[in-house]
Order: structure tokens, then sequence, then C-alpha cells
């Protein structure tokens, strides 16, 4: 019962959200009584807690060994690289033995990460800080010239284009014409890591030959400066 309790709630809220889920819906769904889930789970955020614990334990747990193994790579190129399928890999293999694999668990990410709720922002922070953060300080090591800034942006978009691969697959079968399998775990993983090792590699924004930072203030006030220009001046249109 615990496992069907766990399965139903897992389906609802990588379709529904978290939001919109009652315990009497779970219930329902794993043909259980609404008190199995409060004896086992204590509430919805318990219940929500735990699904997180059984996919991203063994996800974090393989992730921190390939990282420690990358680490070791004496080429920068290379280790940089093995640090990024160190990160990638995992998703795409971790917890397909449980009910309803990487995928819709990667589904769920996304439409919790979606919904901006405070319970689920304090349970992601508390699964995957701790490795993300191990991840960014290895990839500081190869890219000493990078602010950590740039790096966790990077690594914020690394997580999105992972999300997306595992969710949408098929719409890399649609745009490239049938010439390209986005089932293909192995090649999505070689396409991610790659593109994912350039982006990384790219200059700081902040830093590019010709440009000079500046506040946000300064930069507007130009745009303001035209935009008063603008009113005064009659339009050929009107």
């Amino acid at each position: 019962m615990r496992e069907a309790i766990l399965s139903a709630a897992e389906l609802l809220f990588s379709t529904r959200g978290f939001n919109a889920v009652s315990i009497r819906d779970i219930a329902l769904e794993a043909g259980a009584n609404p008190g199995s889930i409060t004896y086992h789970f204590k509430s919805k955020d318990g219940l929500l807690l735990e699904i997180y614990k059984r996919h991203c334990g063994p996800m974090n747990k393989r992730r921190i060994e390939l990282l420690v193994a990358a680490t070791r790579v004496r080429d920068v190129q290379d280790r940089l690289e093995a640090i990024v399928r160190a990160y990638v890999q995992p998703a795409f293999s971790s917890s397909s033995d449980l009910a309803g694999g990487g995928a819709r668990f990667t589904r769920l990410r996304a439409v919790m990460s979606a919904e901006g709720n405070a319970v689920v922002g304090r349970i992601i922070a508390e699964i995957f800080d701790d490795t993300t953060n191990a991840f960014i300080e290895a990839i500081e090591q190869c890219l000493p010239h990078l602010p950590r800034t740039a790096i966790v942006w990077r690594s914020q978009f690394l997580l999105g284009a992972l999300y997306y691969t595992l969710v949408n697959p098929e719409r890399v079968t649609r745009l490239s014409r049938g010439e390209a399998d986005g089932a293909d775990m192995a090649e999505a993983i070689e396409q991610l890591v790659s593109a994912t090792v350039a982006s990384l590699q790219a200059p700081d924004v902040n830093h590019l030959p010709g440009t000079v930072s500046q506040p946000a203030s300064a930069a507007a006030a130009p745009a303001k400066a035209v935009s008063r220009k603008n009113a005064r001046t009659p339009s050929s249109t009107k």
C-alpha cells in the first residue's frame, strides 16, 4: 500500500502539480483510504519529500561517485567534460527500476519548480543544494577565470535543458524530421554534455572585450533620455 500511494502521488503531482492534488485524490488513485496516507507520510508535504528522496538519493549518490572520479582527470578540458557528464548521466539512468522511472520524476520536478511553492522550494534545497554546490566548485577549479555567478547561471541553464530533454524527447524527432531520435538516451547525453561544456567555456558576459560594466540605473538613463526626446518630437504617423 505504501508503494501504491507513492506511485499514485508521483503520477498525479507530475501531471497536475502539487497544489491541485489533494490527499483524497491520491487515495482514490492508489485505491487506499485517506487515513493510510497520513499514517505512512503524515501529510502531503511528507509524501512529496519521500518521493524526492526515493529518486534523488540514488541519483545524488551516483553523481558524487562520478564527480570524485572526474576530478582526478588531469587534462582540464577532459576533466570539465567528465564533470558535466557526471551530473547529466545519472539523471537518465537513476531510479529506472522504480515506478515511473526517471522521465516521470523529471516531469514532476519541472512542474514543481514552475509552481514556485514554498514547501517544494524547501524540499528541493534540502535534497539538491549540497550536491549542486559540489559540482559548481569542481567547475570553478576548471574555469578559475569565470566568476561563480556565471557558473551558477550556466548550471541553471543545464538544469532546464535536462528537464526538457527528458520530458519532451519527441520534439527532437519531429523537428529533425526523423533524422535524430529524441528517445536515444546515449545520444541525448552526449549532445547535452557537448553543449554545456561549450556554454561553460564562453566568456563572461560582463567582461567581454570592448564592454564596460555599469549599474542598471546608469544603463537606463540614455534610454529614458531618448524616450523624452521622442515624446517632444511630433510623429509623422499621427
